[in-house]
């Protein structure tokens, strides 16, 4: 079996940690950009067509309203 100092043992394991999260990161972060462009957040054409699939016409009113309760709530 293979001895290391424990130095050289601490040092590894920090430099696979600091390797570790600096490549979750810019994974999670190209995995969040392309499900974004796959699935965009709501916007006024998803309100619109949500208020004329209930039957309704909406004012541009309702719409703006809508818009900013759901930014209230993010």
């Amino acid at each position: 079996m293979m001895d290391i100092p424990t130095w050289q043992f601490v040092l590894y394991l920090i430099l696979v940690l600091i390797v570790g999260l600096v490549g979750g990161f810019f994974g999670a972060r190209a995995i969040i950009k392309r499900e974004m462009a796959k699935n965009p957040p709501v916007n006024e054409q998803m309100i619109r067509a949500m208020f004329l699939q209930m039957g309704r016409k909406p004012s541009e009113a309702q719409i703006r309203a809508v818009m900013n309760s759901m930014k209230k709530g993010q």
